[in-house]
Order: structure tokens, then sequence, then C-alpha cells
């Protein structure tokens, strides 16, 4: 691959396309293009002899998170409040229709999925009575189900949800699958995702006298099958979805059906896949396929219902769609690299991406290392086409959790060191190559960087397999406010110094796109560009439990996320050549 172009030295909002109508949903998937790059636009790339500025205004359309509750100083958690740099998606989901033994599998689905949600679990099924049983949980899916749990939860039909959440009075109750019962039956749901106008939908009910337990908006959609007039129950489904804005991909339960379905744009992934049994399966990566051994079909199609009862299974358009505007997180960061996520494969993208850094912001050094667990694919693929080894530089320890005593002596960066440890024999006097995935706030690779350079690095060389993060998400991931996102108001020098690295490099925008050739308009950039494809009708959005930190510590703030605000006007525009961007207001 030629580099052809000079250093990227400004950003530019993304250009519009236009919309396309498909209310076909069964129309097949086009095949994915060959990741394999043309020719591609060098990185925003910064060295400490050579500055390359990118100017940006200091705002963008999402402006400051709503103060929440504070951290004891002795929690340990405090030590992670500046440390959180790495974006999150923090739920999956689970469906399963047909097999005896639905829980269990259901249990392994979760376990798969893990890496989704850290600290709360469920479980709902359908036992021989028709009667809905659920069973959910504060920790990992082995700490919230043993055996005789499990045992609890008989019957063939089953949902489950993995989720972040922290400590706190409301924790458990917002602990999903929810389980309602209206005038025609029960009804569990399991949802990944965030709705943009779920405070309106939710004065609209209480209006109307519905009364909340939860202050998850997953809950309106209940109350919006609850309250629909449409018959039978999938038509419910597709009548309150037609109301929802912003991202969704759900799963429901009856005592008699299955239903998957996912938003018109396709935000957040669902796949379905069979056992050998005849079995079906939904959930929101492969991986979780691939464990339960259920073969993978296809995806649910964005603005797709799927219906699984014992007529087999039907699909239904919920409403006409735009283009799909897929989150391009999945495949930088949220996905494992197992996984097949929009009908791409996880690993193969970030090798990629790897290539691509190596390319077009190579440097002289002696080995490339990664930042575990989400940079090694990338570190891999950099070091592949640079002809360089790699050697794992930082160790991760996986056995640390959210508390801890720290001697009354302070130590400094001390919770990047309960987690990453330096490899001295690999760093000592080399000029090293660092591949992380992405940088939020910066906090953590400036601590990573003084680990390497105390266990003796000569040089350090910071790769970063994404573009810069310019812009809040409301779509379901957890994001800090603009004013702390480091990309939005620092040039890529003035983060190389602040994070004290010798050079610094990101994945350029336009190269990302280049590599997604016909699918890029497919895929959703608004973290990058500022450039929303659902603007939000309300003056404050929910954040709906997923965390932004970086992997490796991070301080949660409450299960049912904080309030982002919103723009103050849906049009944005690019208003200068040196890639300043400005909100219409």
């Amino acid at each position: 691959m030629a580099a052809t172009a000079a250093a990227t030295t400004s950003f530019s909002a993304v250009s519009k396309h236009s919309l396309s109508l498909n209310t076909s949903p069964q129309v097949p998937q086009k095949a994915p293009p060959s990741l394999l790059p043309k020719t591609l636009q060098k990185p925003y790339l910064s060295h400490a002899t050579h500055k390359t500025h990118i100017t940006l205004s200091s705002k963008n359309p999402i402006s400051d998170l709503v103060s929440t509750d504070k951290k004891s100083s002795d929690d340990f958690s405090s030590y992670f409040d500046d440390d959180d740099d790495k974006p999150r998606e923090e739920c999956g989901v689970v469906g399963i229709y047909g097999d005896p033994e639905a829980s269990r599998l259901c249990y392994l689905a979760l376990h798969a999925l893990q890496h989704r949600g850290q600290e709360g679990a469920g479980i709902v099924t359908v036992n021989d009575n028709k009667v809905l049983q659920s069973v959910t949980g504060v920790g990992l899916v082995s700490e919230v189900f043993n055996e005789s749990k499990l045992d609890q939860l008989p019957g063939d039909l089953a949902i489950g949800h993995v989720r972040y959440s922290t400590a706190g009075s409301s924790m458990l109750k917002n602990v999903q699958p929810f389980v309602a019962g209206y005038r025609f039956g029960s009804v569990g749901v399991a949802h990944n995702g965030n709705l943009v106008n779920y405070r309106k939908l939710r004065a609209i009910l209480e209006d109307n006298g519905s009364i909340f337990n939860t202050s998850s908006d997953t809950e309106v959609v209940l109350h919006l099958i609850a309250t629909s007039k449409t018959r039978p129950f999938f038509l419910r489904i597709v009548d309150a979805c037609e109301k929802l804005e912003g991202a969704y991909s759900m799963v429901f339960l009856t005592e008699d059906k299955l239903v998957a379905v996912r938003d018109p744009y396709g935000f957040r992934p669902l796949v379905m896949g069979r056992r050998s049994n005849g079995a079906v399966v939904f959930a929101s990566e492969t991986c979780a396929l691939d464990l339960i051994e259920a073969t993978y079909e296809r995806e649910v199609y964005p603005g797709e219902v799927l219906v699984v009862d014992k007529d087999g299974v039907q699909s239904l358009c919920l409403m006409p769609h735009p283009e799909p505007k897929q989150c391009i997180f999945e495949h930088i960061y949220f996905s494992l690299p197992n996984s097949i996520v929009f009908g791409r494969s996880v690993y193969e993208s970030r090798h990629v991406f790897g290539e691509i850094l190596a390319t077009e912001a190579p440097v002289d050094c002696d080995v490339v290392i990664a930042v575990p667990d989400s940079g090694v694919v990338a570190a891999l693929g950099y070091a592949a086409k640079a002809g360089v080894p790699f050697q794992q530089g930082l160790i991760r320890s996986h056995y640390v959790g959210r508390t801890f005593i720290e001697p009354s002596q302070k130590i400094r960066d001390f919770g990047v060191k309960l987690k990453l440890s330096p490899v001295r024999r690999v760093l000592e006097g080399k000029r090293v190559v660092v591949v992380d995935d992405s940088i939020v706030r910066g906090t953590t690779s400036s601590k990573i960087v003084r680990l390497l350079k105390e266990a003796g690095a000569k040089e350090i060389h910071m790769r970063i397999a994404s573009p810069p993060i310019i812009a809040s998400c409301y779509y379901g991931v957890d994001t800090p406010s603009s004013e702390e996102l480091i990309s939005n108001r620092m040039s890529v020098e003035e983060i190389r110094e602040f994070i004290g690295c010798d050079s610094l490099a990101f994945l350029p925008l336009d190269s990302l796109k280049k590599l997604l050739a016909e699918e890029s308009p497919n895929f959703c950039y608004a973290c990058f560009s500022g450039k929303y494809p659902v603007q939000p009708k309300e003056v404050m959005v929910k954040r709906i439990g997923d965390f932004v930190d970086d992997g490796l510590n991070g301080s949660p703030e409450s299960i049912d996320g904080g309030w982002v605000q919103a723009p103050l006007n849906q049009d944005v525009q690019k208003v200068s050549e040196a890639g300043k961007l400005s909100f219409l207001t």
C-alpha cells in the first residue's frame, strides 16, 4: 500500500449520503468486500521533531454530563476516575427457542458475551405452565447463576442479558431482562442500545397513568406494548417500535413466542443462528453462537422483526428503513476478534487497521507491542506489515476487581499498575511501537508511556487503530463530555506532548472509509465526525449503562447511566478550511 497524501491536518464533517428505502428485509445482504485497502490517506501523525496541528472547535453537539453520585474517597474506584480512556459497549442479548436446555445454553451464550457487560446478568424462561420465570443478579454470569438457579429456569424458550452496572439502591431492579404482565399475558425483554426520545415517551405514558418501576428506557418499550391497541402480539411490538428513536437490538419472550427486532438504522449488532436440533438462537455476536454450537445463518436486518414460534420463523419489515448506520466501534473495539459483526470478520478488520498504520505511519523500531487486550490484533497487523517482531511488552492482570487496598504511601499510577505490568526484557533499550485501539481522554495512555519508560524503553511510538474521537455517542455507548475528549480540544502534536511519547499517529477516517469501500456509507462515524444519523428531540439524552473506560480501569457511574446535553439544532456544518466543526444554534 503506497501513501499518496500528506499527513492529515484537519477534521471535516462526514458528507451526507442519500437515503434509500428498502422495505424488504428478506433481500440478501451484499457479500462483504475485500478488506485489503487500496491507496489510502496518511494517518493523523505527530513526531516530536515535526508538528502537525489539527484545529477543532471546543464544543460538539453533546455537552457536559450531568453530575452523578460521588464516589467515596476510600473506594478503589476513586483511583480510576481520570483513567476512563476507552469506549465500551456494555450490553449483550441472547434469545433461544426450541431447545429443552434453553436456560443452560443461554447461560453459556451470556458467558461468551461477558465482555459486553460484567456486572449484571439475567435470564428469563417459560416453564411448562406457560409462566415466565426470571433470575437476575449483580455480578459476572458465573456469579449470578449456579446449578440450583438454572434448575429454577426450565423450558425450551429463554432470553438473557448482560450489562454494565455498579453499586446503589437502584442497581438490581435495573438489571435485565425485564418481565411485565399485561391484559393478554406476560412479556420479557432484553435490550441493547439507547433511545434518544426516552424522556418524551415516558412523560406521555406517565400522563396517561403508567407507573414506572425503573429508570431504564427499556421499560418504556414494555409500557408501549401494553398500551398498544393492535393485535396480535408481534404487531404490538411493531406498533411500539414505530414510536422509538435511536438504537435498539432487542429480544422479546412470551408464553409461546420469541421475537427479535433491530432498529431501522441497525446501530447495534444482532445475529441469528440455528443448532443441529433446529433450535433458533439470537445473539449480539457470533462468538455466542460458536460456544453453544449454533451455526451462524445471518444478521437480523435493520428494521426487521423476526417472530419464532411453533410455525417456524416469520420475517416482517418494521418500517421503511433508511441507509444502515452500523456502529464502526464494534470492529475497532467492542466485539471479540473471533466474531463476525455486520458481515465482517472483526479479526481481519483490526489486522488491516494495523497494516494501514504500518504503511502510512512507519517508524524505525525494534519491537511492536500492544495495549492488551484490545490492541493485540492491530499490533499483529502492524508488526507483520513492518517486518518487525511482535512481543508481549505489557502483561494484563485479569483478576483485579474495583475495590482494593492501597498502601498508605501512595503509589503513582496505582490503578494502571494493578492491571498492566511491563516486561523489562522486551522493552529495555528498545525503540518500541505501542499499538492501542483508541484514545478518549488520554490519561491512561500517558500512564502507560510512563510505565514503559520506567521499564527502560529507549523510544515510544504510539499508533492508534482508530480515528481521533471528537464527539460523544448517544446510541448506547457511554462517552465523556466533549470537553473531556482529548482529540476535541488538542492537536495531534499536543496530544503527543500530553502523553509523553516520541511520535503519535491515528488511523485516518478517510482510510477507514476506503477500506470499507462500498459498505462505507452503511456505518456510523458520529464519534469521529460529530455528524449524527438520528438527532435527539429532547434537551437531555439518556446514556444507558455502557461505560467508557480503557478496559483496564474506570469508575462506573450508575446502572441507569447519566444524562448528556443534546444538540441544540439538527444541522451540522463544516465552516472553515482549517477544519473547525461548528454547530448551528
